[in-house]
C-alpha cells in the first residue's frame, strides 16, 4: 500500500493561477524566486512566446515558434533582462529527456483548453513543470511537485489554486456556458 501511494503522488499534478495583486504579470524573475530557483534543474521548451526583450539575441531566439534552453541558459537570460511575457508556455523537463523525445509530442500552447481541465494535466506529457503567460493578465504554474506550487502560492499570496478554480467552474458550468479560456 505505501508503495502505491508514492506512485499516485508522482502522477499528481498541482497548479496555481496568479491574476490578482500584481501590477504586471509573467515576469519570470519573480516566478523563479517563488519556486526556489528550481528552473535551473530542468531543460526548457519555450513554445509560442510573445514577449519583447530589448536584447537582440533574446529577441531573435524568442521570435521562433519554439526553442530549447538549459535551465542555466534560461536563468542567465532572465538575470540579464527580466522582460514581461505576454503569451507563451515554458515546459520544464528532466535533464535526461532529450529535445528529440520532447518533439515527438505536440508543442504546448497557452491558448490550449488543457490548462483549464480538472483534474489538472501538464500540456506536455513528459514535462515536470510548466509556466504559462496568459495574455499579460495572468500567470499559471502547473507542476508534478507540490513544493513548486506551494512556494509560488506563498510568494504570491493572492494567487489561487488552479485545480480548485477549474473544478468549481466545471461543477457550476451551465450547459452552453463559456469559461474565460474558451
Amino acid at each position: 500500500p505505501g508503495g502505491q501511494a508514492g506512485v499516485w503522488e508522482k502522477m499528481m499534478v498541482y497548479g496555481a493561477v496568479l491574476k490578482k495583486g500584481e501590477r504586471y504579470y509573467s515576469y519570470l524573475g519573480k516566478v523563479f524566486a517563488a519556486i526556489g530557483n528550481a528552473q535551473r534543474n530542468y531543460n526548457w521548451l519555450i513554445s509560442y512566446p510573445d514577449c519583447f526583450p530589448a536584447t537582440p539575441e533574446f529577441r531573435e531566439l524568442l521570435a521562433r515558434k519554439h526553442c530549447w534552453l538549459t535551465g542555466e541558459e534560461l536563468t542567465e537570460m532572465i538575470r540579464q533582462e527580466d522582460f514581461q511575457w505576454v503569451w507563451g508556455v515554458l515546459s520544464g523537463f528532466a535533464k535526461d529527456i532529450s529535445w528529440e523525445k520532447v518533439m515527438e509530442y505536440p508543442v504546448p500552447d497557452a491558448d490550449s483548453p488543457g490548462f483549464w481541465r480538472y483534474p489538472l494535466v501538464l500540456e506536455h506529457p513528459l514535462a515536470s513543470l510548466e509556466i504559462a503567460a496568459f495574455d499579460s493578465s495572468m500567470t499559471l504554474l502547473v507542476s508534478r511537485e507540490k513544493k513548486h506550487v506551494d512556494g509560488f502560492r506563498t510568494f504570491f499570496s493572492l494567487s489561487g489554486d488552479l485545480a480548485e478554480e477549474n473544478e468549481a467552474y466545471q461543477k457550476n458550468c451551465v450547459k452552453g456556458g463559456t469559461h474565460y479560456a474558451d
